[in-house]
């Protein structure tokens, strides 16, 4: 096995190594999504619209369940497979943006999920706006020689379109939803229906061709919704859609704590994760409650919670009050731009501190990694360009932690290199007065970080395998740098066996 971001620096993808083979399955004209783009930022203001407005996504998803089960969708929406008591399937998180981060995932997708029963993607399947013409590059070409089904739950960016192209992909070819009447009276909805975007005409008039890509039998996999169960061996695996604004509509809810009942070991798989950036996001649902709550109950024997939405990796291991510990972890580290780690504090969340904590890419390479990209913003490579050392050894400093990866003998935390630290928010406390500091998390991410994307090696990307038995699954995170060695034989960042019994 080749050395992980946590054994050399070479492991992490930094130095002059050789390039991977993804290259070639690169397409020939490549979109670079750009949120600098006003022409892009106009189509997808529906995000906007629904927290200013009232978010419509709850009534759309309901008519989309409603068309499935007049199809003839199970009304308990599980998907029953017959894998055995021993089977492994692969999760990827926030795939589509179609350029060069995502490819560079595809070889190694490719060799660890070798005997894999099916793949789930968890959240924005397709940047920018979830068009259907999208799927092609996006999609069905990049993981057109997997064999296996592919599942997924839908993100935000999916939800841009009313989820029309998601469904139609997924869901067995959905028709489209009949046009609604528009609100007469003026008022937030009217002024809401008056702006929203919908898709372009005649969208989605290559998407037979696109799936020629997929065609196999073996690779065919239909969803009864955007949200689902699936009974696996000894495990049910859940879905569900956390629409434009991160929550669940109370039909979902039901459904939820419906699904969830019963001694089976389970799997949430979902668009919002319920820990990430050391803070609790329990998830809330129309009328009362949250996902967390529903998922810490014992009587519905949860085990691990998956999330995507965020690009990179995160796993905090949270011991309940009944001794149970439960394995929520991020994944949406799938192909989309990198979000940073080094931004995360010192981690003291649900009893869970830094020692237990873990992600990828490592906080000083996530450091080392923004430095290059605003040193090239802004054209002062000289100031801003941190080697993977300094920012090991000034991460390490600031956290007051051992670093993952002990950065080279002789390395000195400078002014300079204090200094860039702080402009970009390493290891920053939200209880902190404020002081200036770069754009680098949200702002940075919408606006900067597309825009200037690297399309060169390390590109810090990854994706899990699950193999399951009737004692336990052990979780593996993989890396993808872009890097031939690491896409050969794609390095584990992080591992756990998590008891079923």
């Amino acid at each position: 096995m080749s050395d992980s971001s946590r054994d050399t620096a070479a492991g992490a993808g930094w130095g002059d190594a050789e390039r991977g083979a993804y290259r070639h399955l690169v397409p020939e004209r490549v979109e670079k999504i750009s949120w600098l783009n006003p022409r892009l930022l106009w189509a997808a203001r529906n995000g906007v619209l629904a927290s200013w407005f009232g978010d419509p996504t709850g009534r759309t998803r309901d008519r989309w369940v409603a068309q499935r089960a007049a199809a003839g969708a199970p009304a308990d929406k599980v998907i029953l497979r017959d894998d055995p008591d021993r089977f492994s399937f692969m999760v990827l998180g926030d795939t589509g943006e179609g350029d060069e981060p995502q490819y560079a995932v595809v070889p190694g997708f490719l060799t660890v999920g070798q005997g894999t029963a099916f793949a789930v993607v968890a959240s924005d399947v397709i940047y920018p706006v979830g068009s259907a013409d999208d799927y092609d590059t996006k999609f069905f070409r990049p993981y057109r020689d997997y064999p296996a089904p592919i599942y997924a739950v839908p993100g935000n960016h999916d939800w841009y379109e009313d989820l029309g192209a998601f469904m139609r992909v997924f869901c067995d070819d959905a028709p489209p939803l009949p046009a609604e009447p528009a609100p007469r009276a003026p008022g937030r909805a009217w002024l809401r229906s008056l702006l929203w975007h919908r898709p372009r005409p005649g969208d989605g008039r290559h998407l037979d061709a696109a799936r020629a890509q997929r065609s196999a039998p073996g690779q065919r996999a239909v969803q009864p919704g955007p949200y689902w169960a699936i009974d696996a061996g000894p495990v049910r695996i859940v879905g569900i859609d956390t629409g434009l604004l991160g929550t669940l509509d109370a039909a979902q809810g039901a459904w939820l704590r419906e699904v969830s009942l019963g001694p089976r070991p389970k799997i949430l798989v979902t668009g919002s994760p319920l820990y990430v950036d050391g803070e609790h996001h329990p998830c809330a649902i129309e009328g009362g409650g949250t996902v967390d709550e529903i998922v810490r109950d014992p009587a519905h024997r949860y085990v691990l919670a998956i999330g995507g939405d965020i690009h990179n990796y995160q796993r905090y291991p949270v011991r309940l009050a009944d001794g149970r510990t439960l394995q929520y972890v991020v994944a949406g580290g799938g192909g989309a731009f990198t979000h940073a780690t080094h931004t995360i504090p010192r981690v003291d969340v649900g009893g869970v501190g830094e020692d237990d904590f873990r992600c990828y890419p490592l906080r000083g390479d996530s450091l080392a990694f923004y430095s290059r990209l605003y040193g090239r913003r802004l054209r002062l490579r000289g100031f801003f360009t941190l080697t993977e050392d300094e920012a090991a050894a000034v991460i390490a400093r600031r956290l007051g932690v051992e670093p993952a990866r002990a950065p080279a003998p002789g390395t000195r935390v400078t002014r300079r290199t204090r200094l860039v630290a702080s402009l970009l928010g390493a290891g920053r406390r939200p209880d902190r007065g404020a002081r200036f500091r770069l754009p680098v998390r949200k702002i940075y991410t919408q606006v900067f970080s597309p825009g200037s994307a690297t399309f060169s090696p390390p590109f810090f990307k990854c994706f899990l395998r699950l193999d399951v038995s009737p004692e336990a699954v052990r979780l593996r995170c993989h890396a993808a740098t872009g890097n031939r060695a690491q896409e050969t034989e794609p390095p584990v960042e992080d591992e756990v066996l998590i008891p079923l019994a």
